[in-house]
């Protein structure tokens, strides 16, 4: 696209930004909808407007066009990811809730993956355009298979008072239970009619959605500077460009390897535990990269893939544990809004360290200095513990 519309470096920045910013957005203001209109729905209007847009880039004839379409695409994607995360946790049994968040997360990381291949392969061989074609075109043969195959969420049916449309649900998924004629469903107590954003600053959760936004915050502000600056640095050093490759390739293998150990762990011994034993095992994580950057490739490729273990796989526990945190009414715009203010983190770590870096601070200074933040993670997490544990909850219930 540069190349063919002789576009500056200084002009690719808007390119890059604009579906970030939309997806920010959607987080922030498409996810609350989700009670209102419903899981499955939302996300067939969100994919689909993703699938258009990002299919409309593939046609655009300016850099103002493609911002554009970028940017409306990001706001679809943004609308579609919690209330997919918010159904999943649903329709999941509670001793297997934060795996299956965490599943859905290492598909994402698959994505990404896949995606680069296929760009790769097109580009190869066709317009620039084609990536977008593909990419707009997928995602919307997968939004007929959404609205064919997937329930919608049962609290948003009792919600509207649809006891007939739940039973349907449940006698399709679970047709060896027997259903009482005339019987009703009911929504958990816990589940309460607040939603929206309000619902997140109430009594008992203001505290705790504080937190949450603290650790995507923090996790995040990592997470990018490593993925914006590792190759960079590695570069600096003087590494080879395989070394390179898979150094920064590591840090993403070692976050979807996370997936499959933490996910059961939180399941089985708490979710707060788990988290701030990872984020611990974060900071020291970085402090051993900081070390092995002199010493041989072989030992910086291992402290990546547990760099990556630790923060790639921290932001996908802080999610599963958002949605262990919030009621059903408050899943999917909890998550959104965690998703949403963690990419302020995600914006303000790249800045930060591309400040130390030009202030001639070196690249193992810069590592130890990154590790704090995933220190502190770890002690908000447990403040987030005694706060919020079964017991202290029960007894707030109970006055």
């Amino acid at each position: 696209m540069a190349t063919q519309w002789h576009l500056q470096r200084a002009e690719l920045g808007p390119l890059f930004s604009a579906a970030l910013f939309g997806l920010m957005l959607g987080f922030l203001v498409v996810s609350p909808l989700s009670p209102r209109v419903g899981h499955k729905r939302l996300m067939l209007i969100s994919w689909t407007m993703f699938s258009i847009f990002t299919f409309a880039t593939a046609l655009s004839t300016s850099v103002t066009e493609v911002i554009a379409f970028r940017f409306l695409s990001g706001i679809g994607l943004g609308g579609a990811i919690p209330s997919a995360i918010a159904l999943t946790s649903e329709y999941s049994p509670k001793r297997l809730r934060a795996t299956s968040v965490m599943l859905i997360y290492c598909c994402y990381s698959l994505g990404f993956v896949a995606s680069g291949f296929v760009a790769g392969s097109l580009l190869s061989r066709y317009h620039w355009g084609s990536i977008f074609m593909v990419g707009g075109a997928t995602p919307l043969i997968l939004t007929y298979v959404l609205w064919k195959y997937l329930p919608e969420s049962v609290y948003f049916q009792l919600r509207k008072g649809r006891n007939d449309k739940v039973e349907e649900i449940l006698k399709e998924h679970y047709p060896d239970v027997t259903y009482l004629a005339g019987g009703r469903f009911l929504n958990s107590p816990t589940d309460s009619a607040r939603i929206g954003v309000t619902g997140l600053l109430g009594q008992r959760e203001r505290l705790g959605t504080a937190f949450l936004w603290v650790l995507v915050f923090l996790n995040l502000a990592v997470f990018y500077f490593i993925q914006s600056w590792l190759p960079t640095m590695l570069h600096s050093l003087k590494y080879s460009t395989d070394s390179i490759v898979w150094v920064t390739t590591l840090t993403t293998i070692g976050g979807f390897c996370a997936a499959f150990l933490i996910g059961p762990l939180m399941d089985r011994t708490g979710p707060y535990a788990t988290l701030a034993m990872l984020y611990l095992g974060g900071a020291a994580s970085m402090f051993w990269m900081a070390s092995a950057f002199s010493s041989t490739p072989n030992a910086l490729m291992i402290a990546a893939f547990a760099v990556g273990f630790c923060v790639s796989g921290g932001q996908k526990g802080t999610i599963a544990l958002a949605i262990h945190f919030y009621p059903t009414s408050l899943r999917a715009t909890g998550t959104g809004w965690a998703l949403g203010i963690g990419r302020l983190g995600g914006i303000s770590g790249p800045l930060l360290a591309g400040l130390l870096y030009t202030a001639q601070m070196t690249i193992d200074e810069i590592f130890r200095i990154a590790s704090l933040p995933i220190l502190l993670g770890a002690a908000v997490t447990l403040v987030m513990r005694w706060t919020y544990s079964d017991k202290r909850r029960e007894n707030a219930a109970a006055t």
